[in-house]
C-alpha cells in the first residue's frame, strides 16, 4: 500500500474531531492499529485489522440516500469496501468504491469524515473493519447501476431506511444531511464541484 495513502489517513484522523463518544473511542483504536501496522494496517491481509473507507450518497435534492443490498451478508448499507493500492487518499477510497457499486459518475464528496466504526467482518478469515465513513451527493438526473457485489441498489428516504440494515448505517444519515446543508443544497441541481486532489 503506498506511503502516500498511509501519511493521508494518518493526518486526516488525527486532525478529525469526531462527533460522538463512540466514535472518539473508535478513533482512539484505529490511529493505534496505524502506529501499530503502518501501511499494512490499510489492506486487508492485515488480520488483526484494517482500514475501511464508505460513503453515504445523498440525491441531488437530500431527500434519498442510497443503499445496497450486499450480497454477501444481505444487509442494507452504504456504499465502500477495502482500500486498493491506486488510492492515495482516504477520501479518495471512499469516492472510487462508491462510484464502482453505484455506476454513478460525477460524485461529489466531502473530505472530511462523519463517522468511524469498528465491526467484526468475515474477510481473510475474520477481522476488524475500522470504517471510515463520508457523505457524498449524487449529480441531479443520477441513475444507479447495480454492481457484482450488490443484489440490489435502492434509493430511500431518510425517515423511511428498509430492512434489514447494516448496524450503524442508520447513524450516518444525520451527519450526511448536514454536510448537504452546509453546502448549500437545498433543492434540485448539479452537485457541488468534486474535490480537488481526490484520485477515482
Amino acid at each position: 500500500m503506498p506511503e502516500a495513502l498511509y501519511a493521508d489517513t494518518v493526518a486526516l484522523l488525527t486532525a478529525w474531531q469526531p462527533p460522538t463518544a463512540e466514535a472518539a473511542d473508535a478513533l482512539d483504536r484505529t490511529l493505534r492499529l496505524l502506529d501499530d501496522g503502518g501501511p499494512a494496517a490499510l489492506t486487508r491481509a492485515h488480520r488483526a485489522g484494517h482500514v475501511t473507507a464508505s460513503a453515504l450518497v445523498l440525491d441531488a435534492t437530500g431527500s434519498r440516500v442510497l443503499l445496497c443490498l450486499h450480497g454477501r451478508f444481505r444487509r442494507w448499507v452504504q456504499l465502500g469496501g477495502h482500500c486498493e493500492p491506486d488510492d492515495r487518499t482516504l477520501a479518495g477510497a471512499a469516492l472510487r468504491e462508491a462510484t464502482e457499486e453505484s455506476g454513478i459518475t460525477g460524485l461529489w464528496l466531502d473530505p472530511t469524515p462523519i463517522d468511524l466504526d469498528i465491526h467484526q467482518v468475515s474477510c481473510q478469515g475474520g477481522s476488524l473493519h475500522h470504517d471510515v465513513r463520508f457523505a457524498a451527493v449524487a449529480p441531479a438526473g443520477a441513475v444507479e447501476r447495480v454492481s457484482a457485489e450488490s443484489v440490489e441498489l435502492g434509493w430511500f428516504p431518510p425517515d423511511a431506511l428498509p430492512e434489514p440494515l447494516a448496524g450503524a448505517t442508520a447513524q450516518l444519515v444525520a451527519p450526511a444531511l448536514a454536510v448537504f446543508a452546509r453546502n448549500g443544497r437545498t433543492g434540485p441541481g448539479p452537485a457541488p464541484a468534486p474535490v480537488t486532489g481526490i484520485t477515482r
